[in-house]
């Protein structure tokens, strides 16, 4: 989509500032890339479909901002990332696509600077409030579970916290009304 509450909520709560170094996994259309590069942070965008990446380089031409954003191939269990360069990482409904959890931490941790941040949110298409669960009575999560595996915001900050990030918040809640999301943030240590 080309904006989205959990994208909003997501770069709302980080507030990346002029200079940040932003990783966004699984960025899609870039509705948080996009949100992240208007407020002045540096967006690689990482997504691994063609298709998406394709999208949001067209969509990248006409922002204002667009030397902000480079879009690049990639999976959340391999980001095309230096070692400790990223100042934030987010996620924003890629979660559920991820196949190693455990992986990914990983990876997250490596690209992260010390004191890096972390956020990862998924919407919760299994909540009865969910608005696109109400509309077809559960059945879009149902029909795409084969490609889906749902993530609890416990599941995430563990895996976050195995691979040495100090968690500091695993909640579910909600978005916006109609959107209830899983959410896990987390933090890299000062060295």
């Amino acid at each position: 989509m080309w904006r989205g509450a959990a994208s909003d909520h997501v770069i709302d709560t980080i507030a990346p500032g002029r200079g940040t170094d932003l990783v966004d996994i699984g960025a899609g259309m870039g509705p948080a890339t996009v949100a992240a590069a208007r407020r002045g942070a540096q967006v690689t965008a990482v997504d691994p479909m063609p298709y998406m990446r394709r999208i949001l380089s067209l969509r990248r031409l006409v922002q204002r901002n667009r030397q902000a954003i480079t879009v690049v191939a990639g999976t959340a269990e391999q980001l095309p990332i230096a070692d400790a360069t990223a100042d934030v990482v987010v996620g924003v409904n890629t979660m559920h696509h991820w196949q190693d959890l455990d992986a990914a931490a990983a990876e997250i941790h490596r690209v992260l600077r010390p004191g890096g941040r972390i956020m990862l949110v998924d919407e919760d298409f299994d909540d009865p409030d969910h608005g696109r669960n109400r509309a077809d009575g559960g059945r879009r999560h149902r029909r795409h579970r084969h490609r889906m595996t749902p993530v609890g915001a416990e599941e995430m900050a563990d895996a976050l916290s195995k691979a040495g990030l100090v968690a500091t918040d695993a909640v579910t809640t909600s978005a916006a009304p109609g959107v209830p999301i899983k959410q896990a943030t987390a933090r890299k240590a000062d060295v």
